[in-house]
């Protein structure tokens, strides 16, 4: 049977990252996933967006570093993953909400984000032909962006395969070895063989809550599926992520960029959640989302759509990630329940990770996994989750 320091299972925005951290660390890594190649799950359906603007502590703290790796990743490493700097925009119409993100401020100020209102003039300078119909003005961040998600976590990988990781593909987990006492993990189950080590480390997306009962841990994480789309490429005209947070019939917020490629990628909030685990496209996606997104930027309506999508997010009650060491079984670690955020955390959440298993925790990572706790009090749910 081959022995592993560490068995990582999922090759996604999350468990990639962490087998590198752990890899850089000394540690001898085994990655196993069901799909043929990394990135081959939720990864692929992320639509590249990545923010620090969030309103919880351990959320901020974890993007922001998040912001950090892949803003500097190709001047570091020369790979070209697509990043762009454009900042986040959250337009306002509402009085309600320019109270509700406004009151954010001090929290994500106090870490160091740049993050202020804008009127109405700087809204349209930054988005030229947006709707001004009773635009209040804006949330600006500049410093948020986006990317790739296939060309940063190949990246990731290829430095993986660098530190002498290696990777299982094609091979599902079927169960989770334990101790005599059940107390602490043993080893890897898979459709093709057995793989012994004393850390298994649960980032399989999706499908979290299912490798969580193969050791009788039940972690609440429940997916629902989201619907996205691009277009053809065309002249670049506006920079920002641009999120309406305003609810319609139907849907929630919805969110837009223009990619370095010149091509406007959007996705949308269902409401109520469409749960389950369905990625199959639909028809009633597009002509909902283009209404609002044409009643916003009328200019769009004569960009033609190339493709549209579905994928899925893995909920947690609270909107939070569900990181960490189960108490019931030593060796057994979660790093999953991203909702749909596991692009903009995953390179944080890796090092992190990386840290906890190699004993090097900070008093900042603490305070991180103390808001990530899988015995945390899920009632309190992230006003911008």
């Amino acid at each position: 049977m081959n022995k592993y320091d560490a068995v990582v299972i999922g090759a996604g925005s999350t468990g990639v990252p962490i087998a590198l951290a752990l890899a850089e660390a000394g540690e001898h890594v085994l990655v196993i996933d069901k799909h043929a190649s990394v990135g081959q799950g939720e990864n692929k359906h992320a639509i590249g967006g990545v923010r620090a603007t969030h309103s919880d502590r351990a959320k901020i703290v974890t993007a922001l570093r998040s912001l950090e790796i892949v803003s500097t990743w190709r001047q570091l490493y020369g790979d070209n993953i697509e990043w762009v700097e454009g900042g986040y925009l959250f337009v306002v119409y509402r009085e309600e909400d320019a109270k509700t993100l406004k009151s954010l401020f001090p929290l994500q100020k106090s870490y160091g984000l740049h993050i202020d209102w804008i009127d109405k003039e700087s809204v349209k300078e930054k988005v030229p032909g947006i709707n001004d119909n009773g635009l209040l003005g804006g949330i600006f961040s500049p410093h948020d962006g986006n990317m790739s998600p296939l060309l940063l976590l190949n990246g990731y990988a290829r430095r993986c395969l660098a530190q002498g990781v290696e990777f299982r593909f094609k091979e599902s987990v079927t169960g989770i070895n334990r101790d005599r006492d059940n107390k602490s993990v043993s080893g890897v189950k898979t459709n093709k063989a057995e793989y012994s080590t004393d850390i298994v480390i649960n980032a399989a997306g999706a499908s979290i809550r299912e490798i969580g009962a193969m050791v009788d841990i039940d972690l609440p994480v429940q997916p629902d599926s989201h619907e996205a789309a691009v277009t053809e490429p065309v002249k670049p005209f506006f920079n920002p992520m641009v999120v309406d947070i305003r609810p319609e019939e139907g849907s929630k917020s919805y969110y837009f960029y223009q990619n370095a490629l010149g091509q406007i990628i959007f996705c949308i909030t269902p409401s109520p959640p469409i749960l389950g685990t369905d990625i199959r496209s639909t028809s009633q996606f597009l002509p909902q989302i283009a209404k609002r997104m044409i009643n916003l930027l009328p200019r769009l309506k004569y960009i033609n759509v190339r493709r549209t999508w579905r994928g899925l997010y893995p909920m947690s009650p609270d909107g939070q990630p569900l990181v960490g060491e189960a108490k019931k079984l030593s060796g057994f670690i979660i790093a999953g329940g991203m909702c749909g955020q596991g692009l903009m955390l995953g390179p944080g959440i890796g090092e992190l990770v990386g840290r906890y298993v190699t004993n090097k925790l900070t008093l900042q990572d603490l305070h991180v996994l103390d808001g990530f706790s899988l015995e945390r009090d899920f009632g309190k749910v992230e006003v911008l989750k």
